[in-house]
């Protein structure tokens, strides 16, 4: 079997999580399958997945080899689409879903250039926090922040967003840098009322979590909103890293508390039919993925 059908196949179970799922979608058997598992890891001289009765994991190898096989994949089908004159004759409309500040702060340029390139695409954009539903909502394509929606499709990683607590220069100069749990009950917050912005304040620290719940000086209904009031040197505020990437590039906030902020949350665009999607999906895949992760707001 080729190299490029055995980084298929083993891309096609690092998705899955299962040879079975992955013998099913690709039309193989399990023992096929499993075969050319082995015969990969055999000309690799690594072992790249972990098997358990609960299906596979992928090793930290593994994890690494799927991402560049991920890329090689799409990489290559762009290539043979363009070659096949795919991307010629697209037209139509094209309804993509994304944060409300993914869109402000990084999107729209990457939209117009797609326009550019595909005059005839009628493109529709749609901002919300709650995760998208794509057969539901008639979804094309969706940029998603932390944990998958169930049913979501095939998914495409383009980085990974920073959880970050923000202030601006001048309140740094006037109420001073916090450091620690402690210094931070003695500040003034600024919360958003959004779905998925709590009132509490949590510092993690290794295995440990302590939380800090102040009375926000300004409670804003956007976080668009809450950032501005931020900006002005009213209090502190948590934010994505994407949320404020522009406020951050121009030092107009600044970082504080890093060491204590939460893990990084994935970014990924997620669509339906994988490679049955229409010319509209995959061209915007193959145009955008590429672009968003070499985006900084977006951290590898």
């Amino acid at each position: 079997m080729s190299r490029y059908r055995q980084m298929e196949v083993f891309a096609a179970v690092a998705q899955a999580g299962s040879l079975a799922a992955a013998a099913r979608d690709l039309a193989l058997s399990p023992a096929t399958v499993m075969r050319t598992l082995a015969a990969l890891e055999a000309r690799l001289g690594t072992v790249l997945l972990v098997r358990g009765p609960r299906g596979v994991q992928l090793n930290a190898v593994g994890e690494r080899f799927a991402a560049q096989c991920r890329l090689i994949l799409e990489e290559t089908a762009a290539a043979e689409r363009s070659a096949a004159g795919l991307h010629s004759h697209i037209a139509g409309p094209l309804t993509v879903a994304l944060p409300l500040l993914m869109a402000h702060q990084l999107f729209m340029p990457l939209a117009v250039a797609y326009l550019e390139a595909f005059p005839d695409v009628q493109l529709t954009t749609c901002a919300r926090e709650r995760p998208p539903k794509l057969l539901e909502e008639g979804i094309d394509v969706a940029l998603v922040v932390g944990p998958l929606p169930d049913s979501s499709g095939f998914a495409v990683p383009i980085g990974r967003v920073r959880p970050m607590m923000c202030a601006a220069p001048a309140y740094l100069a006037r109420w001073g840098r916090p450091e620690n749990a402690e210094d931070l009950r003695a500040h003034r917050t600024l919360l958003t009322s959004e779905a998925g912005h709590g009132a509490e304040w949590r510092l993690h620290d290794g295995a440990t979590t302590r939380t800090v719940r102040n009375v926000p000086v300004l409670t804003c209904t956007t976080q668009q909103a809450a950032i501005r009031a931020a900006v002005s040197g009213l209090g502190l505020i948590r934010c994505l890293s994407y949320e404020a990437h522009q406020e951050l590039q121009a030092g107009l906030l600044e970082p504080v508390l890093e060491r204590f902020v939460a893990p990084d949350l994935p970014a990924q665009l997620i669509y339906r039919e994988g490679r049955k999607a229409c010319g509209r999906v995959r061209t915007f895949i193959d145009f955008a993925v590429p672009r968003l992760r070499l985006h900084p707001a977006l951290c590898d």
